[in-house]
């Protein structure tokens, strides 16, 4: 009897910590070192989801929106999902603004964290320059990049939220033309959706490999000296985002499924599991984004209708573990330097939080300048990103798998509100 694929990616990790823990950063076999092998095996599997993307996005939005029928109804899709991800965010911001004020992870023994261990900035620096020039006006940015000037330039730079204008689009005039090359162009366009999801399926086949690739390089690159100096200085942070992030997956988006959609939360889980291991590893919702449709359509039993426009916007605009990690980092740097926020400074940061996570999403290195621009408003240098520098990639693992997860959530729901039946086998 073989194994589901989530236990088969669930072993893969447990074994990858034991592989980076005993292989290190150093040792080496026949002088090729074990980190470079676990980097180039991750690597690969990456380069292998990513090289699906596009194909697998285009087709899915054009022939779902071609089996969407009028306006009106992809009108109305597109309302509900843009609500959702408005308010699932909203919610992932306020978890994170309680449990940071809460914990108070900026203040040790009463003092500002920063002047009680006098901690390393040294790093600080290389953080700001990412994020230098950064402010809200990026926004902007990405609204203009929804009408790219060269498609297929965006398609190559993986700008998706031109492409998914495009796609849209093109689904929706397809089938406003005469029948004939309607007809032909929907049947090429579905026969490519179904290639796709048979490219995709060979793809998760390696996932476990791939996993274990990616978790075992990341756990080699951890000195254990840097374990002691993590514990000392942003443990505090680090469990509080982690338990911000929990209560928003274990208790908020489970009772928006049983009251809003009617199915039972423990199925969803069940359902999406291989997905949200596999954005664990990866830390890319965009890169895991074959596999969440794949989960979506074939273990939730959601139409590929509102799968294929739910869930490639959700990977460029829906980001509650990004949105909450912003919040709670800001207020953590703030707590850190010692400054005392008022009700109407901290409504400021979860309303530029908000924004940010929707606005910035496809911007390099998105959650610093995010953080940076809610610095900035409430009077704080970017270098004080510098103290996230230790814990933000493990972090970002938690965080990927929770925006994927809200992803798969507002797809059921949206399901659910349009009528579809047999969801998550209810």
């Amino acid at each position: 009897m073989r194994l589901k694929l989530h236990w088969q990616i669930l072993i893969a990790l447990a074994l990858a910590v034991v592989a980076g823990v005993l292989a290190g950063k150093s040792s080496s076999i026949l002088g090729i070192t074990f980190i470079s092998m676990f980097t180039f095996v991750g690597t690969l599997f990456l380069n292998a989801l990513k090289m699906i993307i596009v194909p697998l996005v285009m087709s899915s939005i054009i022939t779902g929106i071609a089996n969407a029928g009028g306006g009106q109804g992809l009108g109305r899709l597109g309302g509900k999902t843009i609500i959702f991800y408005m308010a699932s965010s909203l919610l992932a911001i306020m978890t994170g603004l309680i449990f940071v004020n809460l914990f108070t992870p900026g203040l040790l023994e009463g003092q500002p964290l920063r002047q009680v261990l006098g901690l390393d900035m040294s790093q600080a620096q290389v953080a700001a320059d990412k994020v230098n020039g950064r402010d809200i006006s990026v926004i902007a940015d990405v609204f203009l990049s929804m009408v790219p000037p060269n498609i297929v330039k965006a398609a190559s730079e993986g700008q998706m939220l031109g492409l998914i204008f495009f796609s849209l689009l093109f689904g929706y005039f397809m089938t406003r033309i005469d029948k004939s090359p309607s007809d032909l162009l929907i049947n090429f366009w579905s026969g490519l959706f179904q290639i796709m999801l048979k490219i995709t399926e060979l793809v998760m086949k390696f996932a476990p490999i791939g996993v274990f690739g990616l978790v075992a390089q990341v756990v080699a690159e951890i000195e254990p000296s840097e374990l002691g100096k993590l514990a000392e200085s942003t443990g505090v942070f680090f469990i509080t985002v982690l338990l911000a992030l929990a209560v928003h997956v274990l208790l908020t988006l489970p009772l928006v499924l049983k009251y809003v959609a009617r199915v039972h939360p423990f199925r969803q889980y069940k359902a999406m599991a291989p997905a949200l291991l596999t954005a664990f590893s990866t830390a890319s919702s965009s890169a895991t984004l074959p596999l969440t449709m794949d989960c979506v359509e074939k273990r939730a039993g959601v139409s590929n209708r509102t799968t294929s426009f739910v869930l490639p916007l959700g990977a460029t605009i829906n980001m509650d573990g990004t949105a909450l990690y912003e919040c709670v980092a800001a207020m953590f740097i703030a707590q850190a330097y010692g400054l005392d926020l008022s009700l109407g400074t901290q409504f400021l940061v979860v309303t530029i939080a908000l924004l940010t996570s929707i606005g910035v999403a496809a911007v390099p290195a998105a959650s610093l300048v995010a953080i940076s621009i809610i610095l900035a408003a409430i009077g704080l240098p970017a270098e004080g990103i510098g103290l996230l520098l230790a814990v933000d990639r493990v972090l970002d693992m938690f965080r990927t798998a929770t925006n994927v997860f809200s992803d798969s959530c507002a797809a059921v729901v949206i399901a659910s509100t349009e009528g579809e039946k047999n969801l998550l086998n209810s």
